[in-house]
């Protein structure tokens, strides 16, 4: 969580006697504001400030945020909201919550932090959402090949009123998840270094038969079987070395998760492939959020949509200024530093791939999940719905011209 802080000259044990003065929240929070040159001395400052303005009154509630994968440096990369979110949230409850960020895997992991979070080990979590799905099988809803056109259709879908009825209230009912806030992004397949030497991959057809890692998502892999792309369940920790060796093509994600994960050395090109959703969320669990009472619930919503928009625009910025997933390719981002070049396939090539495995072209092989789905949705037609609401918007929307909307209010 503190790799910045010490890649900055600050020595481990000068770093963690500070933490252990004002807590590693505190220092976490703190240090992450700072702007310049960072010394022992000014983190202490920034902790002590932040230690003095979280514990000014007793916290009601003390929360405990199992971050994945996260820390203050790849916050910067992939901009997940997990920290405004934290600062927010316990600037505006006046400090009635408290929330310990626990990143690096260090309580919870992608694939586990859903069942911690149920399991009461931790009261809030941010993972992706379809690795999410492996353990709260009603997430696969977002996960029906090219339901989603755009990154501002997936904006605009967490934003809209009918989200709450095809979505959240079944996540709520049928995991006890109260669903916050998302990165929003389209997964593409990134493929490793055995494909530095060749030719960009600009054909959907020059992907079939590869072999490549796939999340935690059963619809996903729905999606990879008709694109012939061999899903390969791998775990993360092991998809760099995966890889790097040649023993996968490639991997199925998005592109600031390559880049965050420091995955870019070992991967070549990064084919935007869009064909299902990439959502980096923050859930939190529904009996702790029963717990809060109705003004502090109030506040958790409040902070939530500020993150969700504060999101929609620091990402996208992210993306192509920090990671390079734009073309042509920014000078000094994560992709270029790399050599890993982003290849945007074009609209009929991604439509060749949409009507080889897209639901609307070929409804037989989702006949089974659809309907488990829309059982547990209440009998919601959710791959209908969610289709139409997405493409209220024109295709041509920047994400940043997606109206914020409070989705729990009508």
């Amino acid at each position: 969580m503190l790799k910045k802080f010490i890649s900055e000259g600050i020595s481990r044990r000068d770093l963690f006697r500070v933490a252990g003065r004002y807590g590693l929240s505190s220092t976490l929070l703190g240090g992450a504001a700072l702007a310049g040159p960072l010394t022992i001395s000014r983190l202490a400052e920034a902790a002590n400030s932040t230690y003095e303005k979280r514990f000014k009154t007793p916290a009601k509630h003390t929360l405990k945020f199992g971050a994945s994968g996260f820390n203050e440096r790849n916050l910067l990369i992939e901009r997940a909201g997990c920290l405004e979110f934290v600062r927010d949230l316990e600037e505006r409850s006046d400090g009635a919550v408290r929330i310990e960020f626990i990143g690096n895997n260090a309580i919870c992991g992608q694939l586990n932090c859903v069942k911690k979070t149920q399991q009461g080990i931790v009261d809030m979590f941010a993972a992706s959402t379809q690795n999410t799905a492996g353990g709260a099988p009603f997430y696969n809803v977002l996960d029906y090949a090219y339901q989603f056109p755009t990154r501002a259709s997936e904006y605009h879908f967490l934003y809209h009123p009918a989200s709450e009825k095809i979505f959240r209230e079944p996540l709520r009912k049928q995991h006890k998840l109260q669903f916050l806030f998302s990165v929003c992004q389209l997964r593409g397949i990134q493929l490793g270094l055995k494909w530095k030497d060749k030719p960009d991959v600009t054909k959907i057809e020059e992907l079939f038969g590869t072999k490549n890692r796939v999340t935690g998502t059963q619809l996903g892999r729905i999606a990879m079987q008709l694109l012939q792309l061999n899903p390969t369940p791998i775990a993360w920790s092991e998809t760099l070395d995966g890889l790097k060796q040649g023993l996968i093509d490639g991997a199925e994600t998005w592109s600031s998760a390559v880049a965050y994960a420091n995955m870019s050395p070992v991967v070549s090109q990064v084919i935007d492939l869009r064909f299902f959703a990439g959502f980096e969320h923050t859930a939190m669990s529904l009996p702790v959020f029963d717990k809060l009472g109705s003004d502090l619930q109030d506040d958790v919503m409040e902070s939530a949509y500020f993150t969700q928009a504060l999101i929609q625009g620091a990402h996208e910025a992210a993306l192509v200024n920090t990671v390079g997933h734009s073309v042509p390719q920014l000078p000094n981002t994560i992709f270029v530093k790399n050599g890993t070049r982003f290849i945007p396939l074009n609209d009929a090539e991604r439509l060749k791939a949409a009507k080889i495995c897209a639901p609307e072209f070929v409804p037989k092989p989702w006949e089974q999940w659809r309907e488990r789905i829309n059982g547990w949705a209440g009998g919601i037609d959710t791959y209908s719905e969610i289709h139409k609401i997405a493409r209220e918007i024109p295709a041509d929307t920047l994400v940043e011209n997606v109206e914020p909307r409070r989705w729990w209010k009508v």
